[in-house]
């Protein structure tokens, strides 16, 4: 079976929006054991629509469209398919139905530019969409069908784990049985990933993909039939081995993720005091829900006088040895930590650019301590020609791969290849 993808919207043709449903529906479509072989970005031209409708549909077996099926002008991808295929839009009386229902139900009155998205090509399939007022839905055109989706990302998941993927099961057969083990790394390149794991004889029907999704990349190990999913655990193990301390989780999306699941739930409490990044540690975690059962505070203490007042650094550490130095990451650790007697207490402190670095402690220097009740654990870490986003993202991971560490009860502070660090 070939996939492909075709995303529509002028905002996202020109980069105003990030195309982060495009990146999720891959990413699914690969975990179901589906790669995409192509996807196209085409704007609110009906012209264009039409055009790549046809053009594609005679490559393709099937093709997810995202986008245009709204109720305004600019929304034109049911009427660019009705085009493509010579036929004309027909109202589709279900989901007229269902819209006027949706309207009464949440008290408000129905404009008649809705009535617009009712509107189907006359050979078209209804696709439901439980969570939305944009009808999905499909039609046959040359060899492929054109699967039409919402573009709002809540509404798209639900119509392809509900709807498209079973579809193309049923369709195409594919019942084959595919397993997928991912490992998160930190402070390696993908190419020195790939000098690791290239050389590794795999068991047949197991591949290994890449994906960077910075501060991470993502090590996806890939079984296809049962005799590959039966040795994929052994196979995820040895890949392990081979990359040593860069792997920091498994099948988690995040460091922060990773944290969240095990704290959760573990009676175990978390104070959080950050400078550079901003609340980053802190917001990460408060993502998931759960989190207030073991984080107990977050603090941005960016100047020095939140440092002294708040956390109780010694003015003398701040003069003697500078914001961006161990003696006061650690001083920062633990006040966090006292204030609320947590169990542990993460603190950052660094220069995140792209100004304000010195000869001594240039640009991308960053301070970064884990409290303990037993003690404190710190180290300074080098992050040269990075951008500040990146210099902050970094930052926050290697801090929680520290407390990830110490609650794995092993080596707190370890080398990784790309993350420099000074020595204490």
């Amino acid at each position: 079976m070939k996939l492909e993808m075709i995303c529509t919207g002028e905002e996202v043709l020109s980069g105003q929006i990030v195309d982060t449903n495009a990146a999720w529906f891959a990413s699914t479509m690969m975990e179901h054991g589906v790669e995409i072989q192509r996807r196209v970005t085409v704007g609110d031209r009906l012209e264009d629509l039409i055009a790549v409708f046809q053009e594609r549909s005679l490559h393709a077996d099937v093709i997810l469209v995202n986008g245009g099926l709204g109720p305004t002008s600019d929304d034109m991808s049911a009427l660019a398919m009705a085009k493509a295929k010579g036929e004309r839009l027909i109202e589709n009386a279900e989901w007229r139905e269902r819209l006027e229902d949706w309207f009464t139900r949440n008290n408000r009155e129905m404009p008649l530019s809705n009535l617009k998205q009712a509107m189907l090509p006359e050979s078209a399939v209804m696709v439901d969409n439980p969570v939305g007022t944009a009808c999905g839905f499909r039609v046959k055109l040359n060899r492929a069908w054109l699967f039409f989706t919402p573009g709002v990302p809540f509404e798209l998941k639900h119509m392809v784990t509900e709807q498209f993927v079973p579809f193309i099961r049923e369709e195409f057969n594919l019942d084959s049985k595919v397993a997928l083990k991912k490992l998160l790394t930190i402070g390696q390149g993908e190419s020195a990933l790939a000098d690791k794991l290239e050389p590794l004889e795999l068991p047949e029907g197991i591949t290994i993909g890449y994906r960077s999704s910075m501060p991470h990349i993502e090590i996806k190990i890939f079984a296809r039939g049962e005799k590959a999913i039966a040795v994929l655990p052994r196979v995820a193990g040895h890949i392990k081995m081979v990359l040593g301390t860069a792997v920091v989780a498994e099948d988690k999306a995040t460091l922060a993720e990773e944290i969240h699941y095990k704290l959760l739930n573990s009676g175990l409490t978390l104070s959080v005091a950050e400078s550079c990044t901003g609340g980053m540690i802190t917001s990460q975690l408060v993502d998931f829900p759960g989190s207030s059962s073991y984080l107990q505070h977050g603090l941005v203490t960016y100047s020095n006088e939140s440092k002294v007042r708040v956390l109780g650094v010694s003015p003398s550490t701040l003069d003697d040895h500078g914001a961006v130095s161990i003696a006061t990451v650690e001083e920062m650790a633990k006040g966090a930590r006292q204030i609320l007697d947590s169990d542990y207490a993460l603190a950052t402190s660094g220069i995140a650019g792209p100004d304000g670095g010195t000869e001594e402690k240039p640009v991308g220097t960053v301070a970064i301590a884990l409290a303990t009740r037993g003690g404190v654990y710190s180290q300074m870490i080098k992050l040269p020609r990075r951008s500040r986003d990146l210099v902050r993202s970094l930052s926050a991971a290697v801090a929680y791969d520290m407390l990830r560490r110490e609650l794995l009860a092993e080596a707190v502070i370890v080398d990784y290849q790309s993350i420099g660090r000074f020595s204490k």
